[in-house]
């Protein structure tokens, strides 16, 4: 794509906006609240590969169309999969996989937002269940309208916990609750799991969750610098999967070291000892200190 060509082109089931350095990709089919389909799992995987590879998106937020954020998967398509006695996802061979090749333990839905280059910031403005709950759980930040019905809905269709959610789950809220969760399908809100560790953030409604999710991204947009955002993100995900404390501690040393060779650190500096805001400037992100997190943090570990 040119930088002419809008970012959602040929879209239909995404809606794609730009505000400077955040974008802001919205689940589109209000018709069906938003029900997960091959389409939009198409359509949304193609929207994060155009977005990753633009030095000036610098955060993305996930929301929905109101009033929903994602009811989970679509009945006709989830119906189909009951006739065939199989589950078909719908994707082609020919969709973008934005997030892949950084670690092989990233390479599937969702856990491709780890290996993204920008953080993704969910909005959960409405009702989220299955595997649009997925979605938010493998957010990097979460925020939730506070009446917002959620639910993990599988167990109520005779399925097992879907799309990782049970791996997920108990890493954000321990396996107490994340039985509760998965075992039960029951519904439940933002409101009543605020202290649980699920959420940044819970507002009053969906478009304050919007809001406060967007001003999030637009902070981690240009309040802090590109480059450590990505070593830094890539170093929270890889870390999770190791058992070993030392290599961590070796890993964020060598890159200490790379970082502090760069004009972003020397831009950090010059803004602290001045008093001001920094003024970070995008430069090749495919060559950051944070490019071979994965191995260095790796090691001792496999």
């Amino acid at each position: 794509m040119d930088s002419l060509t809008p970012v959602d082109a040929g879209l239909t089931a995404v809606r794609v906006e730009l505000d400077g350095p955040v974008a802001t990709v919205a689940l589109h089919r209000p018709h069906r609240h938003n029900a997960w389909t091959g389409r939009m799992h198409a359509d949304y995987l193609t929207a994060l590969a155009r977005l990753d590879a633009r030095p000036d998106v610098r955060a993305i937020v996930v929301t929905g169309t109101p009033p929903a954020f994602c009811v989970g998967g679509d009945r006709d398509a989830l119906a189909g999969h009951a006739a065939r006695g199989s589950y078909d996802s719908g994707l082609r061979d020919d969709v973008p996989r934005p997030g892949t090749g950084v670690r092989p333990e990233f390479d599937a839905d969702f856990a491709v937002h780890y290996g993204l280059r920008v953080p993704v910031v969910a909005a959960v403005n409405g009702a989220c269940a299955g595997i649009g709950l997925a979605l938010a759980m493998f957010s990097d930040l979460r925020f939730g309208a506070a009446s917002a019905r959620c639910t993990t809905a599988a167990a109520k269709l005779g399925l097992p916990a879907e799309y990782g959610l049970s791996w997920v789950l108990p890493r954000l809220v321990g396996i107490t609750r994340a039985a509760d969760l998965l075992l039960t399908g029951r519904v439940f809100t933002p409101a009543e799991t605020e202290q649980w560790g699920l959420w940044n953030g819970v507002l009053a409604d969906g478009a304050e969750t919007l809001a406060a999710a967007q001003a999030c991204a637009r902070r981690l947009a240009t309040d802090v610098g590109p480059q450590a955002v990505r070593t830094t993100k890539a170093q929270l995900h890889a870390d999770v999967l190791s058992a070993d404390p030392a290599a961590s501690i070796r890993a964020s040393q060598r890159l200490l070291a790379a970082a502090m060779g760069t004009a972003e650190y020397r831009e950090g500096v010059a803004a602290l000892r001045e008093r001001r805001p920094p003024r970070f400037e995008v430069t090749d992100h495919a060559a950051t200190p944070g490019s071979t997190l994965g191995g260095a943090t790796a090691e001792g570990t496999t």
